[in-house]
């Protein structure tokens, strides 16, 4: 049974969280990322599909992700 519970993804300068019991994998962040810091997980969301993860050296914090996300499953945070 999965628990849902958020998965931080962090280095010195940023922390992405993913809410994995929000995520219904619609896959508008992966294709709006413009440095593809986001991928499929094998982690499974709220409706038992591909939720994500964050590649964080990659990730630029433009919050693009978040502004897209229609379930509010994204958040970036500045250290």
């Amino acid at each position: 049974m999965n628990d849902f519970k958020p998965k931080e993804f962090l280095n010195e300068e940023k922390k992405v969280t993913v809410f994995r019991g929000l995520c219904k994998g619609c896959g508008l962040c992966v294709e709006r990322c413009p440095t593809k810091a986001i991928s499929w997980s094998k982690d499974l969301g709220i409706y038992t599909t591909p939720s994500v993860d964050i590649e964080i050296n990659k990730c630029i914090s433009c919050k693009i992700c978040e502004i897209n996300c229609p379930d509010f499953a994204l958040k970036v945070e500045k250290s």
